[in-house]
């Protein structure tokens, strides 16, 4: 199983900056995920909270599974609660990011993820995603 968890305002997507995000909603982006995870050979559970505490029980609760694709939006800039939680876990997570944070306003430069992530992925799209998840599976494999 791998968990694919987005944090606040990515219930926006589509509407929200489109030149920043793009187009694609999140059930555009989750269907993409849910195509991916099939060809890939794994199931996938994907979730969106604009909850801190309760994105925190949903990474706890992948602690057993294949990994993690996380994009906590602007929690990734602010959340020690979510490096921890990531940190508490088995599974290794990967941190996405639709847009380059890099190429962004300063404040989204740094994130609180990356150092308790396995990897990081942003700048991409949706296909931010499928990397992510692609990178898990090579996890396993490598």
């Amino acid at each position: 199983m791998i968990h694919i968890l987005n944090g606040p305002n990515l219930n926006r997507l589509g509407g929200r900056e489109p030149g920043v995000y793009g187009t694609l909603t999140l059930a555009d982006i989750e269907r993409m995920c849910r195509d991916h995870g099939q060809t890939l050979g794994h199931e996938i559970t994907f979730r969106q909270s604009n909850s801190e505490g309760e994105l925190v029980g949903w990474v706890h609760d992948a602690n057993d599974s294949h990994g993690v694709v996380f994009n906590a939006g602007a929690y990734t800039h602010t959340s020690i609660a979510l490096h921890d939680a990531v940190r508490a876990i088995a599974a290794p997570v990967i941190e996405v990011h639709l847009s380059n944070i890099h190429a962004r306003e300063a404040f989204r430069h740094h994130s609180m993820l990356a150092a308790a992530a396995q990897g990081v992925i942003c700048g991409f799209g949706a296909n931010s995603y499928l990397l992510a998840m692609t990178a898990l599976v090579g996890l396993q494999s490598g």
